[in-house]
């Protein structure tokens, strides 16, 4: 009788021998094992993707070899432990990091989310947005075109300067290869030296009118991915830009930094030969036995789109060949969407944009500059909660609530009547308004909200049989079942506990609404306006700014041309997907289409420079002011409190286009004196703004009346106070905006 421990051959089960050697039940055993062929610790297998003939490979644990790996060093009850608790340890170290992942995405969405294709358009209405984004001028750039598009003739680009490009001689390519590069056949470029002269040296001079950034030489030095850090690229933006006001520390020649230029005279269209204009189709159409889809993975369970019905391409027409800058094919207009009561935010935003831009406010009204083309600034309000439509006095109580808030009532007066203009917000309006969206989009109304996958349901009884919600009371009201979400209510984000969600996601889809309904820029609301946006509209392309370290867009800026075959992609393609459109969606969407070369992602340097910061990059060599939180705009650390007050509107990341400073809706500017400051002109709203701050003051005295002493206030004035009390001083007339001009009213 053989003991439990003992197999049937007589020996005992042990994997080893006391000596440390191992122990085998059998020489056929031990034979099998020492002369096994090496086997590999990981296996592919191969699953198929729906929709399209390829296969996913995954690489996986080998677990027969890992079987045999742990019975041979245990016992067959240790073994099976081992491996039990193995098994469990990965589960568990993948769910960990699942969540930590999750927990820290910037997109509202888990790092699982939108891993398939959102691609809807295939390679021949791909080449077709390429072509004509180029033939309209919408791409000013020698960047190369990706392969992937599979044009096999270089397009003709009339906004790029002739320039030599290296060429195969096509007898050494092989028949339809793809190429990469344009022919420039535009005006040739004078680059400007840009500053202050003598004896006109306190102020940076304006922009030339009619002058564009080149956006490559702006790469060249502030790209993040070629590890340019945003203090460098405020200089060359400063110093090319002609913002150092004759300054001149850099002794050496800085003409490599001359980023901004004229279109000078036309070049003559290469000729093409009779027998090569049949040949100069940069479409490929293949054979019907190649797939002409081929390499492009398309969205699953999904149709490619029809061909695109685009009108004809716009014609590229320099500044200098219209009576004026202002080019009808490119209106410069900048876009804001704001929900809820009108606060210090907006009034901020327009503040600075009188106090920067190009409005020819220091010329009288009836003697204006013709030959300069002014930007407006429209500021479109949703007069109610994201989830409902306005009631159908809703126009008029906006304009009655405007002028009875002390914020908003100074920008209505005359003066400004002719570059800021407030406008209603209407979704069904609006996306009525899109030709691509208008016959589709109702059948994902009960999805309007969706912001990286993610859709916050809002049930809507709409008992009149129109296509919006109903409404009720002066702004209105979705009707929710149950009513128990008090987020669809909000108007606005009083506090970081009471965040107004589904203005965001709406802002989301607005700002690409109105940019190709309108053209034009939309800026967040949280952004304040630097410097003179001159030499950006002169580039015609579109554009957004990185997403901090990320490869991804942040549309708090948005640069997009209106009717544009961009645009066209955008609309269908977020219509494939849910009409989502934040900004991590929408690096997507351009990044399987391999468009991401026609809606330029400007480094964040020029709108942002603050975020590396406040993410922990660069600080070694930081840009000024130095933050290293968002909070410190409004809160400005005592070490650092000094900067303010010396340096002034001119020591704040001078050389950058704008500054996002990323919420803090409920953070006031000037806490000490939080109301519109604008002078006797407008001294009844500062009156009722400072009732509400302190009912305690007489209600009878007027805003000149209060006395004040230079001791009440802050003694060390944060950012935000700074930069409010300049743009106020300039509204009131007691200083000259940045570019030494004076307001005339």
């Amino acid at each position: 009788m053989y003991s439990s421990n003992s197999r049937q051959n007589g020996f005992r089960d042990l994997p080893r021998s006391p000596n440390g050697l191992p122990i085998f039940s059998s020489s056929i055993h031990e034979k099998k094992l020492r002369h096994a062929k090496a086997t590999s610790w990981t296996v592919s297998i191969f699953l198929p993707i729906p929709g399209l003939r390829r296969h996913l490979r995954l690489v996986v644990p080998n677990l027969s070899l890992l079987y045999q790996f742990i019975f041979s060093q245990f016992s067959r009850r240790r073994g099976t432990l081992v491996l039990l608790f193995a098994c469990v340890s990965i589960i568990f170290t993948v769910y960990a990091v699942a969540q930590r992942f999750g927990q820290r995405r910037s997109s509202g969405g888990s790092i699982f989310t939108a891993e398939s294709s959102t691609l809807v358009f295939g390679r021949e209405n791909l080449q077709k947005i390429w072509q004509w984004e180029i033939e309209s001028g919408h791409y000013p750039s020698s960047r190369d075109i990706p392969k992937a598009i599979g044009l096999t003739v270089p397009p003709l680009n009339p906004a790029l300067h002739p320039r030599k490009v290296a060429k195969i001689p096509s007898r050494y390519r092989p028949p339809g290869a793809a190429i990469s590069e344009t022919v420039g056949h535009g005006p040739k470029r004078v680059y400007l030296d840009i500053q202050a002269r003598a004896p006109n040296v306190a102020y940076p001079p304006r922009p030339v009118p009619g002058s564009v950034a080149d956006l490559d030489i702006i790469m060249t030095f502030c790209d993040y991915s070629t590890a340019k850090f945003v203090r460098d690229c405020l200089e060359v933006l400063r110093i090319g830009g002609g913002l150092d006001n004759g300054a001149r520390l850099r002794r050496g020649n800085v003409d490599d930094w001359r980023y901004i230029y004229l279109e000078d005279q036309l070049v003559e269209k290469p000729v093409i030969p009779v027998t090569a204009q049949a040949a100069f189709d940069p479409i490929i159409r293949p054979s019907t036995s190649i797939d002409p889809n081929a390499g492009l993975p398309k969205k699953p369970w999904t149709e490619w789109e029809l061909p695109l019905q685009l009108p004809p391409p716009l014609e590229h027409r320099p500044y200098h060949t219209l009576p004026s800058t202002c080019d009808p094919d490119n209106p410069r207009l900048f876009h804001m969407f704001w929900t809820g009561p009108f606060t210090d935010k907006p009034y901020l935003a327009l503040s600075s944009f009188l106090f920067t831009q190009n409005l020819r406010l220091h010329l009288h009204e009836d003697d204006p500059d013709t030959a300069v083309c002014r930007p407006q600034f429209w500021l479109w309000i949703n007069p109610g909660p994201a989830a409902a439509v306005p009631n159908p006095n809703a126009l008029h109580d906006m304009f009655e609530q405007l002028k009875s808030s002390p914020w908003a009532s100074p920008f209505l007066h005359p003066r400004f009547k002719d570059v800021i203009k407030f406008k209603m917000w209407n979704t069904t309006e609006q996306l009525d308004g899109v030709p691509e969206l208008k016959d589709e989009w109702r059948g994902l109304k009960d999805k309007l909200f969706n912001s990286g996958g993610h859709i916050i349901p809002v049930h809507q009884d709409d008992a009149s049989g129109s296509d919006s919600t109903t409404s009720s009371g002066d702004s209105g009201t979705a009707t929710v079942k149950g009513d128990e979400d008090e987020m669809l209510k909000r108007q606005g984000s009083k506090s970081a506990d009471s965040y107004d969600r589904l203005s965001v996601i709406l802002s989301d889809m607005a700002r690409f609404v109105l940019c190709h309904r309108f053209g034009g820029v939309y800026l967040d609301a949280d952004t304040i306006f630097l410097r003179d946006w001159e030499e950006l509209w002169g580039w015609k392309g579109a554009f957004a700014y990185r997403w901090s370290r990320l490869e991804k867009y942040n549309t708090a800026v948005l640069r997009m041309n209106k009717g544009s075959a961009l645009g066209s992609f955008l609309f269908r393609t977020a219509l494939k997907n849910g009409l989502d459109f934040h900004p991590m969606t929408v690096s997507k969407y351009t990044k399987d289409a391999h468009l991401e070369g026609l809606l330029l992602r400007l480094p964040d340097a020029l709108f942002d420079s603050a975020w590396l910061n406040t993410e922990s990059f660069q600080r070694d060599r930081p840009p000024q002011p130095y933050f290293t939180e968002f909070g410190d705009f409004f809160d400005t650390p005592p070490q650092n409190s000094a900067a303010p007050q010396a340096l002034g509107f001119e020591g704040f990341f001078r050389g950058a286009y704008s500054y996002h400073f990323h919420n803090f809706w409920w953070k006031p500017f000037d806490p000490t004196r939080n109301f519109p400051d604008l002078g006797p002109q407008f001294a009844e709203g500062e009156r009722i703004a400072r009732l509400k701050n302190e009912p305690s003051l007489n209600a009878t005295h007027t805003a000149q009346e209060t006395t004040e002493k230079v001791t009440d206030d802050k003694r060390d004035l944060d950012w935000a106070t700074v930069l409010k009390r300049t743009f106020e001083a300039y509204i009131r007339g007691e200083r000259p905006n940045m570019y030494g001009e004076w307001l005339q009213w």
